[in-house]
């Protein structure tokens, strides 16, 4: 079984048994946090010796309905649980006897797992969190299709965007502050169509389409578009059914200068399609809020066959990629090695 990573990069399993693994989060002291789905925990990775390897890990929370969307911010780690946001304090602190969360969020949607939730704190220190459709496609009432931002001090919440069929990865872009999501288009109207997307929020309340157009031009049958409803074309369209889920602009220094500020996705695969797509992570060139090219950087397609499903990108203290597997429950570090490679490396992955 072979993961291929591009000349000059090395990959290694950091931990592994994590049921199917979801978002990733960071603490300041370096620790990764897991979040999973059907697994329904919480699980808590530590390296303090920064050899790449983990060397104690901690069940932060078990038996939540689907936590597949976590954050990390101010030394608190907060976590979906059904309709509510949970707030674990201090966390890194009390990894061996944390006290009981506190309820700081209860009007998300009743869980549901046709729909998709992930969440990161922006820089003006709210928690955003992108709320998929609950289905493959249908029109649909808001918080579901958006992505809202909560101020978690006093409970308000503002519509960001809406439109979005299943945006599963975010994240700012540093030059401009702005933010960029992945979204995945429906099913079932062939091999190649509808693009999945990448957008770029512009300025608050856009719409980005969902349900009434896919990609850039491909009109929705089953319903029509309301004629004075503005909408907002993807700056980018990946091949249909990719499945773009962990979204990430690199600030760290491990990686080479090329990539620094530079965007990466997470292609979980494809599901409905009669050959196999995506399943791999990919570097997204970005100039003057603008991409480029589209690179792989790292493929989980061993022959035809997936070896894994890349959910979730995150950097670590030590500045290396780590990214999460929701097949088979690792999660992977990719660094930059010094001396010349294998192209291909051969990674135990069974």
């Amino acid at each position: 079984m072979h993961i291929t990573v591009t000349k000059g990069f090395g990959v290694s399993i950091f931990a592994s048994d994590l049921g199917d693994a979801k978002q990733i989060a960071v603490g300041d002291q370096g620790t990764i946090f897991v979040g999973s789905g059907k697994s329904g925990k919480v699980t808590a990775l530590v390296n303090s010796n920064q050899e790449g390897r983990v060397e104690r890990r901690y069940t932060i929370a078990k038996n939540l309905k689907y936590p597949e969307a976590i954050a990390y911010h101010n030394g608190d780690l907060y976590v979906i649980s059904d309709s509510r946001i949970l707030r674990y304090r201090d966390v890194e602190k009390r990894l061996r006897r944390l006290q009981r969360p506190k309820v700081v969020y209860d009007k998300l949607p009743d869980f549901d797992k046709r729909y998709s939730r992930v969440m990161h704190f922006g820089p003006d220190g709210r928690l955003y969190v992108a709320l998929g459709a609950p289905c493959n496609v249908c029109e649909v009432d808001a918080p579901y299709s958006s992505i809202i931002a909560i101020d978690i001090n006093t409970g308000n919440t503002e519509q960001i965007a809406s439109g979005i069929r299943s945006a599963r990865g975010f994240d700012w872009s540093p030059s401009t502050e702005r933010i960029w999501f992945v979204d995945s288009g429906r099913d079932w109207m062939g091999d190649n169509l509808p693009a999945d997307e990448i957008n770029r929020i512009d300025h608050k309340g856009q719409h980005f389409g969902f349900p009434y157009i896919h990609g850039k031009d491909v009109k929705e049958p089953a319903y029509r578009q309301p004629a004075n409803l503005a909408v907002k074309a993807p700056e980018y369209e990946l091949p249909a059914h990719v499945e773009p889920v962990g979204m990430l602009f690199y600030q760290a220094n491990q990686l080479p200068k090329k990539y620094h500020n530079q965007l990466f996705i997470a292609e979980n695969g494809s599901r409905h399609r009669s050959s196999k797509v995506g399943y791999q992570v990919v570097w997204l060139k970005v100039e003057n809020d603008k991409i480029l090219s589209r690179q792989t950087l790292m493929s989980f397609l061993d022959g035809g066959f997936p070896v894994a499903r890349p959910y979730s990108l995150a950097t670590g203290k030590d500045g290396a990629m780590y990214i999460s597997d929701d097949l088979k429950g690792n999660v992977y570090r990719l660094f930059y090695k010094d001396h010349k490679p294998e192209q291909q490396q051969e990674v135990n992955n069974d």
